[in-house]
């Protein structure tokens, strides 16, 4: 009898908890999307609604609650430049990297600057169609020290295992992948003699201005020395990954933690552009972010990712060769 009653107690205690789990997670979009806080709505709203399903969000809040959401910052994104605090963590004199680390009002993040630009090249899944690869393994691979995350990728059988780079995709100077086919694209490419090169293209101008490097993303921070954000970029607030040169020819990699409360929200694109104004930054432009934002260097992670399970399998990754 006592062991009965035991049973029917375990019971009661299993079923009591697996209730609350339930009800807490039923709980949470409410929490998040309807709450008082809005640091974490912001989060939250521009996490969904820049990520692969933007529908999830649709499900709970209007298009036009959506976008006011979105927009949140637009008055404190008036600011060009500044309040960036920077500390220099690596200065490898002997491979031409120097990395600093970034903090503004809401995030931290790395940045990289790479003196020779020619060393910068564009590392693509070796099972491209099929499964994406690490960004750490794709650094390896190439042979190279350091790299980010690039281009975004579609998913057409609903795996997202980064198989499919969306866009134009050049490695070497080749096109390797194009699900685009003749259509202008937004692209970021690097030419022959190191330079960036932001904007509008379809794949025969990407040959025409003889790309080596390069994937499809967008949008640009950075033109001509110039802002290129209006308001706070519209995208929330999240992780961010992207990537732009100075006059002289150093590439800059920005790499921006985020959905981390207690370390780092994440970042606008007005906060990215204004990180690579404060670098001096001619030309620049968002990478994919959200999951798939990381640096590595030396073997290493050096910033601190958000997702629980480790890194991403992305498509392509900009990596610097020795």
């Amino acid at each position: 009898m006592m062991k009965k009653k035991r049973r029917v107690r375990w019971k009661m205690i299993v079923a009591f908890l697996v209730f609350n789990i339930i009800f807490a997670g039923c709980l949470v979009p409410f929490v998040l999307f309807w709450g008082p806080f809005e640091a974490l709505k912001v989060m939250a709203v521009g996490a969904v609604e820049t990520s692969r399903h933007p529908q999830v969000v649709r499900f709970f809040l209007s298009e036009e609650k959506i976008s006011e959401i979105m927009h949140t910052y637009d008055d404190h994104g008036n600011q060009v430049g500044g309040n960036i605090d920077r500390q220099t963590d690596v200065e490898d004199t002997s491979s031409g990297i120097v990395i600093e680390d970034i903090q503004g009002k809401n995030f931290k993040g790395k940045v990289m600057l790479i003196s020779d630009p020619k060393r910068v090249k564009l590392a693509v899944t070796q099972e491209i169609g099929v499964a994406g690869e690490r960004l750490s393994d794709m650094v390896k691979h190439a042979g190279a020290i350091a790299g980010i995350n690039a281009g975004g990728f579609y998913d057409p059988d609903g795996s997202g295992n980064g198989a499919f780079p969306d866009g134009i995709t050049v490695q070497n100077g080749e096109v390797v992948h194009n699900n685009a086919g003749n259509k202008v694209v937004d692209f970021i490419g690097i030419d022959a003699e190191g330079k960036l090169i932001i904007g509008p293209m379809d794949v025969n101008q990407v040959k025409e201005k003889n790309i080596q490097e390069g994937v499809s993303f967008y949008p640009p921070l950075v033109k001509n020395g110039k802002p290129a954000v209006s308001g706070d970029g519209g995208w929330g607030i999240a992780p961010r990954t992207g990537i732009g040169q100075r006059a002289d020819g150093t590439i800059i990699f920005v790499v921006i933690d985020g959905r981390q409360p207690t370390w780092s929200i994440g970042a606008t694109l007005r906060d990215m552009m204004n990180v690579f104004l404060e670098y001096d930054a001619v030309e620049a432009v968002n990478l994919d972010g959200g999951s798939s934002s990381e640096m590595v260097y030396n073997g290493k992670i050096i910033n601190k990712l958000w997702n629980i399970f480790g890194e991403r399998y992305i498509p392509t990754g900009f990596v610097v060769t020795p």
